[in-house]
């Protein structure tokens, strides 16, 4: 329905625009035809009018009968295929090329006009003129002088529109038919091309659109065209490029979601039934509901991360921008996680190249943004080995870097670190990450519109992350 919909009104459109403008034309020429023709004779007539003033004054003289003016008169007519009528200075006919009009002869015409013609201009009027001309004519009067300036009457040239019509109507059918070709041809034109350029590649789109919506993403436009046509096949294919990167994206969330979330419900579920059931010794249920306790703190952590990801992803993670002191952040985080430290065997060396640095941030997610990068060294850190924190000042800009030394990131690694779910080191069980935590940093500091990026150095990972400085 919308593509025929499309197609009839383009073709309407253009066959309207096409048809007025042809329609405009053949009146044009129709018109520009017919005052050609006047005018033709118009100059033919000019051109004669000499000829025939020197037959007036012959007559005038008593030179030349009224008969041989007029055999001479007529036959000018005919050649310039009008009417001519010789009128004296008092505007009576005295002489008509042609015989229908002998009726006039001795009559008075053009009263209101002779004024004009002895002041030696011409006229011309066009429509029916009462009293001599019941039809609509074109006349055209000019005056005859004699050599020493007086005026001894003037020549009328008359044409009939309707006879003039006739004789052009040949001319006006080949103008109108060949009009009515034109547009039949282009609309011809008009449907073929409209078909093959634009209808077509649409129905071609539009299909594709609707079996992307229906789920099948791999699906493309194949279009070869440097036109918009051929951009929104572009766009559309980008579009599904991206509907089946979030749909798989989507599928892998959904799995690694359900696999995280099983494990410590499985444990938890197996350890309580165990109590339950009395499989489990009653001085061992203390054991084994500490490892429920754990498995539960893990899952709280895993839905505080899904709901700060979805929070991000949603555009409702807003952050309340103040002015904070990075330092005192860290110093508060460390001591927070000095336990784990410990159980890790690692030794932390803080370095701030001034006592305190005020940054603009928000203090909870600066407190979320370390803690992440600071449990992700713990997890990585050799045991026994060193964790280094530092924030150092360069110009307008705070850098932040937390260091462990410990196993590299693998360089196919480096460009996923930053995924949701994504764990470089594999062998690692899911109680040690949820995976959410370098996602959930990165997307903070993006939205703080600073930069965070990661490092192998030559005996551990870097990771680094800058602050806009407020003093």
């Amino acid at each position: 329905m919308v593509k025929k919909g499309l197609f009839f009104k383009m073709l309407a459109t253009y066959t309207i625009i096409i048809s007025m403008s042809l329609i405009f034309i053949a009146s044009f020429l129709s018109y520009w035809f017919q005052n050609y023709f006047f005018n033709q004779r118009k100059q033919q007539f000019m051109d004669n009018s000499y000829v025939i003033q020197s037959f007036v004054e012959e007559y005038m003289a008593g030179d030349a009968s009224v008969e041989a003016v007029n055999n001479s008169i007529s036959l000018i007519a005919e050649y310039i295929k009008s009417d001519i009528w010789l009128v004296n200075s008092y505007g009576y006919v005295y002489v008509v090329s042609n015989k229908e009009h002998k009726e006039f002869m001795g009559k008075q015409v053009f009263v209101e006009e002779l004024e004009q013609l002895r002041l030696g201009h011409t006229f011309e009027i066009t429509g029916p003129y009462a009293g001599i001309f019941d039809k609509t004519v074109r006349v055209y009067g000019t005056p005859i002088k004699s050599e020493s300036g007086s005026f001894l009457g003037s020549i009328i040239l008359y044409n009939s529109i309707e006879e003039v019509s006739q004789s052009l109507k040949r001319v006006y059918e080949i103008i109108w038919i060949s009009a009515i070709f034109a547009i039949i041809f282009s609309c011809i034109v008009i449907y073929y091309f409209s078909q093959k350029i634009i209808i077509k590649p649409l129905a071609e789109i539009n299909s594709v659109a609707r079996k992307i919506s229906n789920g099948d993403v791999d699906k493309r436009v194949y279009l070869k065209s440097n036109d918009e046509i051929g951009e929104l096949a572009q766009s559309i294919n980008f579009m599904a490029d991206s509907v089946e990167k979030n749909e798989k994206n989507r599928r892998e969330f959904i799995s690694n979601v359900s696999h995280e979330i099983r494990s410590p419900i499985t444990s938890i579920k197996g350890f309580i039934g165990g109590i339950l059931d009395g499989v489990i010794p009653a001085e061992k249920e203390k054991y084994y509901l500490s490892i429920a306790y754990e498995e539960i703190q893990r899952l709280t952590r895993l839905v505080n991360d899904l709901l700060d990801m979805s929070a991000i992803e949603a555009g409702e993670f807003s952050l309340k921008i103040i002015e904070v002191d990075i330092n005192e952040i860290i110093r508060l985080t460390v001591i927070k996680n000095e336990t784990k430290i410990k159980e890790k065997k690692a030794s932390l060396d803080v370095f701030f190249d001034q006592d305190n640095s005020f940054v603009a941030g928000d203090t909870d997610r600066l407190v979320q943004v370390i803690t992440n990068l600071l449990d992700n060294a713990i997890k990585y850190v050799n045991e026994g080995a060193k964790i280094k924190i530092s924030s150092k000042t360069k110009g307008k800009k705070a850098f932040i870097s937390v260091f462990n030394v410990g196993p590299q990131i693998a360089e196919e690694d480096l460009s996923h670190i930053w995924d949701r779910f994504y764990k470089a080191d594999k062998s690692r069980t899911a109680k040690d990450s949820t995976g959410l935590g370098l996602s959930i940093v990165r997307n903070i500091i993006t939205q703080l519109q600073e930069d965070i990026w990661v490092e192998n150095k030559e005996n551990g990972v870097c990771f680094t992350f800058t602050l806009r400085k407020v003093k």
